[in-house]
């Protein structure tokens, strides 16, 4: 197999799994490391193949993707004793997938840079739905050269791909991504719970703002949840509210003012605090019922018992 064709992943989880079986079947040999040592379920009818430490899949190969939550877990992976460059050979390529912080990245990345290895960040956006279907927006940061060498491997797992600039801009531009993502789930919630309290039917009311300007993707995908009140799995509030600090360090960093994304910040960090921050994300408006008068929350089980 050309060297070019090897792919090692890092976080075969709910976005990585379906990146890891979309490039397998696109042709490249993929590996990954994964704590338990053991293929994920979602990958048993895949050629996609796991190796027992991150040095050997570093040493195996010059592109490696992590698909992780923050950037603390990228650097635990990378730089870590037995981590990923440890063995890994000059030049090897690190890609971040995971919405970490903008400025943090670039000053870790050049690191890594100082230390011969390359790195480029390309978080996605379009949920596991997009991951799945091989649909995913990716904003893409870095050299020319380096993000030259994924054209084919990003082309494999988003539909739209953009190289926005050097180190860090994809980051930003997902900061702003969740930014939008996060306001509007806020406002959905916001007009449901309007409609609800003054008597209109919430079904009909998202049906009608579907065909005009309030339509969106948001609207189309997550409109259902609002009515059902399931808000189990999907893209978590907890991760909604940290890529947020994203988003207000950002600003900050270049002196925008952000009042809208500020208060949307607090609402989702009432979601973690009250428990929820493993709720989809649309799951902001039990908040917004919660400051409304009207608790429609299911009871759940306490998140801290056994």
């Amino acid at each position: 197999m050309p060297e070019s064709q090897r792919v090692g992943l890092v976080g075969a989880g709910r976005m990585g799994a379906p990146l890891a079986a979309n490039l397998a079947r696109t042709g490249y040999a993929v590996t990954i490391w994964t704590r338990s040592g053991t293929l994920p379920d979602s990958l048993a009818e895949t050629a996609v193949r796991v190796v027992p430490t991150l040095a050997e899949l570093g040493a195996e190969h010059p592109v490696i993707l992590t698909v992780l939550p923050d950037l603390p877990e990228v650097v635990e992976v990378v730089d870590g004793p037995e981590g990923l460059l440890s063995r890994a050979e000059p030049g090897t390529l690190i890609v971040v997938m995971g919405t970490v912080s903008p400025p943090r990245l670039v000053a870790w990345a050049a690191d890594v840079v100082e230390r011969g290895h390359r790195v480029v960040d390309a978080p996605l956006s379009g949920g596991v739905e997009g991951a799945r279907a091989g649909s995913l927006s990716v904003m893409v940061g870095g050299e020319a050269a380096d993000v030259e060498k994924l054209d084919a491997i990003l082309d494999a797992v988003g539909s739209t791909v953009r190289h926005l600039g050097p180190i860090g801009s994809g980051q930003l531009a997902k900061a702003c991504n969740q930014s939008i993502v996060a306001t509007t789930l806020s406002a959905l919630a916001e007009a449901v719970t309007l409609a609800r309290h003054a008597g209109l039917d919430a079904e009909m009311l998202l049906e009608v703002l579907a065909g005009g300007y309030a339509g969106s993707r948001l609207l189309d995908e997550k409109g259902s949840r609002y009515l059902t009140g399931d808000f189990e799995a999907g893209g978590a509030a907890a991760f909604q509210h940290k890529d947020l600090g994203f988003v207000l360090e950002s600003a900050r960093s270049v002196g925008v003012a952000m009042p809208v994304a500020a208060l949307v910040d607090q609402l989702f960090g009432a979601m973690t605090s009250t428990g929820r921050g493993g709720l989809d994300h649309s799951g902001v408006i039990e908040i917004v019922e919660l400051l409304s008068g009207s608790d429609r929350t299911p009871v759940r089980p306490d998140p801290d018992s056994p």
